[in-house]
């Protein structure tokens, strides 16, 4: 099928950059524009908003606020449009910056905490235990929706789909967490039930285009047990599978799944601390991430690859909401994110991570047909444009000479390009221009750098009939 595209969450990076016109500028333009990563799906997490009174949550960048004022007292509630501007400036720039193939997904970690049943949106006591009160999955399910209303119609940004849970089969959700938002949703009735019902909501919010995304399980063993669970209803309500990657058990058997259900399948967020390369420095969280990506692919067949969060570190003099900014990461080793954010300075801090995933995002596009080759290098053709790209990986510290096949194709008048992200004798190549492969009749001949990601990017090729 068609490739959609690569994303990243805005959980919880923009809700701590937001508050600076220049670093939306900056984001936009590093991660959503085509000077940059050039990445086109953006997740948005509606917050459900903690206590006010909560103060558990110490990270500067991840207590999301909520869209309602509510008064205990009272039980009155008040729609707050200003709360969660932050990150909406970092969604209006990024949508922007990506243009008309900009994806918009929302998505909730937590319902608000006066729906649950702890009174706290990090989950409940032992986090085994559902935490939204089943009286209000219908009130879940209407604020989602009337947040998206407000999205599309007052700032007219086009949402297409909704993932109204997260990792919500596990034990990682729990009462006064000092990380995030989170709540489990049992598999079977209670995920079937808050699938339906967000489906009714968005019906009758004038939003049936946007489809219903579930369940953004944190392991492809779990999504399988979640699907398999699902009711007939809330299979009929659901518009396309997400999982996450952190955990890879049954890895294969869900692309076998997907392939025999014939649903659609995101791979909607991962990232990690590994590293790959025993002496490979700054290159080595480079190498570990690009072979994730391809390792995903290979297994899952999934439409879209989206990471968690492009900016997992902060740094400033002065923190954020009370809280101390955590800068603590070594380049040299693994880490999550692709770098870090200097608010004094008002800059972003790039590592050799980065630099690898645009070997993949900027020359693999929306609408590409991915190809599995093997565990080091992935594939991708474009019809339309006559043009085959090709991801190769080489973690091992020698150079590695490959030579590929392409019989199956015509490449009478092609010519080929290579782009190469490497640290060589103590220099950065970052997406340089290279000479590292060429074209004889049908064989494309290549020498990886050590340690390096290489794109081919071979123009005037078709396939003949």
């Amino acid at each position: 099928g068609k490739f959609e595209g690569w994303g990243t969450s805005l959980c919880w990076w923009a809700h701590r950059v937001g508050y600076s016109e220049i670093l939306c500028e900056k984001a936009a333009e590093l991660f959503f524009s085509d000077k940059g990563l050039g990445l086109n799906i953006m997740r948005y997490n509606i917050g459900g908003g903690d206590d006010p009174l909560h103060k558990h949550i110490i990270r500067t960048d991840s207590k999301i606020p909520g869209w309602i004022d509510y008064n205990c007292v009272t039980k009155e509630k008040k729609w707050n449009y200003e709360a969660d501007k932050n990150q909406l400036a970092v969604l209006k720039k990024a949508y922007e910056a990506a243009g008309d193939e900009a994806y918009v997904e929302v998505f909730s970690n937590s319902p608000p905490y006066f729906m649950t049943l702890s009174g706290c949106t990090s989950g409940s006591e032992n986090g085994l235990t559902d935490n939204l009160k089943a009286e209000c999955i219908s009130d879940f399910a209407e604020y989602l929706a009337d947040v998206s209303n407000y999205i599309e119609n007052e700032l007219n940004i086009k949402i297409k789909s909704v993932s109204p849970m997260n990792e919500p089969d596990t034990d990682y959700w729990k009462l006064n967490s000092p990380k995030q938002e989170g709540c489990h949703f049992s598999p079977g009735k209670m995920q079937s039930d808050v699938i339906c019902a967000v489906r009714r909501a968005f019906d009758n919010k004038g939003l049936g285009h946007i489809i219903v995304a579930a369940s953004d399980e944190t392991s492809t063993e779990r999504q399988i047990n979640s699907y398999n669970m699902y009711s007939d209803d809330a299979k009929k309500a659901i518009g396309r599978i997400s999982t996450h990657t952190y955990i890879t058990d049954k890895f294969d058997e869900l692309g076998k799944l997907r392939e025999k259900e014939k649903f659609n399948l995101w791979m909607s967020e991962v990232d990690g601390a590994g590293v790959l390369g025993e002496e490979a420095g700054e290159m080595s969280a480079a190498l570990w991430f690009s072979k994730k990506i391809i390792s995903d692919i290979n297994a899952l067949s999934p439409s879209a690859w989206v990471m968690w969060l492009v900016i997992d570190y902060h740094k400033s003099n002065n923190g954020f909401d009370g809280n101390i900014d955590n800068c603590n990461y070594d380049k040299n080793s693994g880490f999550w994110g692709l770098g870090h954010c200097e608010h004094d300075e008002k800059e972003y801090e790039l590592t050799m991570k980065y630099y690898a995933f645009g070997q993949f995002t900027k020359f693999i596009k929306k609408g590409m047909n991915l190809l599995h080759i093997d565990d080091n290098c992935l594939g991708a053709f474009d019809y339309k444009k006559n043009r085959f790209v090709l991801v190769c990986v080489n973690e091992n510290k020698n150079y590695k000479k490959l030579d590929f096949d392409f019989s199956d194709f015509c490449l009478s008048k092609s010519s080929v390009n290579t782009v190469v992200t490497c640290i060589k004798d103590n220099e950065k190549k970052l997406w340089s221009e290279e000479n590292a492969g060429r074209l004889s009749e049908n064989i494309l001949c290549t020498s990886l750098e050590p340690y390096s990601i290489t794109t081919f990017i071979i123009e005037g090729i078709s396939i003949e009939n």
